[in-house]
């Protein structure tokens, strides 16, 4: 477990030097914009998806180089949905990661407007790939994906559901619907592009996104537990945010100690499906079980 711990903070600290790289300069007449996606994207946090796409991609095989682009992408736009989370208009929360969130720090229109701009922007880094790949294809079909999953039939449709049913009882097949695209839809657009990417076949593809759909509920179940066992000082966002804002989460539903065995159900699926895969990467099924026992 120490070993892992090590080499994660190395790949982490490596995998945002990538998404660094990527970022506006803060120069010229609109730098407000640049500055508030700038602190937004340097707030912290565990880098993740960027991460989860690097890791599938190295168990096909596939150029790292290729993935940069679209680690930085992944990366705009899970923080985007973080900005648009934390307004007045959703959840009001005026911290993320133990910082000012973006709306508190810069007021709520260029926190609309910082979020708008990291998926266009997210798009536009994606495209920087076709200019380091012979399978042009390849980066094609990865856009389509980030695409897909980000949009009304992926992330904001499962945002969509949800800020429709705030303060309102949810059952619970319209739960794992928004567990499923607004949480889950990211990390399998992570996973499956670093498959795409790395030159899998459709077949390996869709078994990632199956495993991948599996993490995403897992890590949203341990998500809802950690927002009533934990603490501020440890997660660096406020807790009981869910029960503030009248939010039915999967604990609200089925219990404490339900949620703690059907999250860890799912991520033994979801591991098995891992290891169904072709090649091996251990560091990747590691990664994978931190997601879902995290403390923070």
């Amino acid at each position: 477990m120490k070993e892992f711990k090590l080499e994660l903070e190395k790949r982490t600290r490596e995998v945002e030097e990538i998404v660094y790289r990527y970022l506006p300069q803060e120069t010229g007449h609109q730098k407000t914009i640049f500055q508030a996606m700038n602190y937004s994207m340097k707030a912290g946090g565990k880098r993740l998806r960027p991460m989860l796409l690097q890791e599938v991609c190295r168990l096909f095989g596939g150029s790292l180089e290729l993935a940069e682009p679209f680690m930085a992408a992944i990366e705009m736009i899970h923080t985007s949905s973080l900005i648009h989370d934390d307004l007045p208009c959703m959840d009001n929360d005026q911290y993320r990661r133990g910082k000012k969130s973006t709306w508190a720090a810069y007021g709520e229109d260029m926190g609309v407007l910082a979020g708008d701009a990291l998926i266009v922007y997210a798009f536009e880094t994606a495209c920087r790939a076709f200019a380091l790949s012979c399978c042009p294809e390849r980066v094609g079909e990865a856009i389509r994906i980030l695409a897909v999953k980000t949009g009304i039939y992926g992330m904001i449709g499962g945002q969509t559901v949800d800020v429709e049913l705030a303060g309102k009882p949810v059952p619970r097949e319209k739960l794992d619907f928004i567990y499923r695209l607004k949480t889950g839809a990211l990390l399998e657009a992570s996973m499956m592009i670093g498959a795409v990417l790395g030159g899998a076949d459709e077949e390996s593809v869709k078994r990632v996104e199956k495993a991948a759909g599996r993490i995403g509920i897992a890590f949203q179940i341990q998500d809802d537990i950690l927002d009533i066992t934990s603490s501020q000082e440890v997660l660096g966002k406020p807790v009981l945010s869910d029960e503030k804002n009248c939010k039915t989460t999967y604990v609200t539903l089925e219990g404490l100690e339900k949620a703690r065995e059907d999250a860890a159900s799912i991520f033994k699926e979801a591991l098995e499906d891992i290891r169904a895969l072709p090649g091996k990467n251990l560091f990747l099924e590691e990664l994978v079980t931190m997601l879902v026992t995290r403390e923070k």
